[in-house]
């Protein structure tokens, strides 16, 4: 059994006017790098054993404080970036539903069935990163402690697969996702136990 610290990158430049930032690698803006340090200051005293973070520069620059501080290698893997938003990368809601109403207001009845135009299938997105933390939880061992910095949506989504829920559920469920919160799991090869949500530092 292992347990998983599943945090969601720094403030990121897109979002003060909430833009889906999805695929493109976008920086922290200064307050993001600070609550990266937050972070580091948590990861000090959390008895860590292994570090992941996705292979987007947001979440590598949220996990390099925590790493250099514990001096633990810092892992990435492709397969925990965060879903791609496809015509939606860099718009807000307001702005799709201006441009593509009809797919839009799709997306938000159902966003696992009708994604985003051009984005990729939800489904997906968790098959790859779920295959990536059962890897990361058998590698890592019983009793590991693992921090993972990956991304909102594609965390939601995770949850929702790790919890047997629909992922058409993963906003309703999980509305929001502060940057740089804990979400805390348990993992075994068999199971996932939910043991916090969305836990600020």
């Amino acid at each position: 059994m292992s347990h998983l610290f599943l945090v969601r990158h720094g403030e990121t430049i897109w979002h003060a006017e909430n833009r889906y930032a999805g695929s493109t690698d976008i920086a922290l803006t200064s307050k993001g790098e600070q609550q990266a340090l937050i972070l580091r200051d948590w990861a000090l005293n959390a008895r860590l054993t292994h570090l992941y973070a996705s292979t987007m520069r947001r979440a590598i620059a949220t996990a390099t404080p925590a790493a250099l501080a514990t001096g633990l290698p810092l892992c990435t893997d492709a397969r925990l970036r965060e879903i791609s938003f496809g015509r939606g990368e860099g718009l807000t809601s307001a702005e799709m539903k201006a441009q593509f109403p009809a797919e839009h207001a799709a997306f938000l009845r159902d966003p696992a069935t009708y994604f985003l135009p051009g984005g990729e299938p939800p489904a997906e997105a968790v098959q790859r990163a779920r295959t990536a933390l059962n890897e990361i939880g058998d590698e890592a061992g019983p009793g590991a402690r693992v921090l993972v910095v990956a991304h909102n949506t594609l965390i939601r989504l995770l949850l929702c697969d790790l919890l047997g829920i629909p992922l058409a559920r993963y906003r309703e469920l999980f509305p929001r996702l502060n940057n740089t919160a804990l979400t805390e799991i348990e993992l075994t090869p068999e199971s996932a136990s939910l043991l916090s949500f969305n836990v600020p530092l």
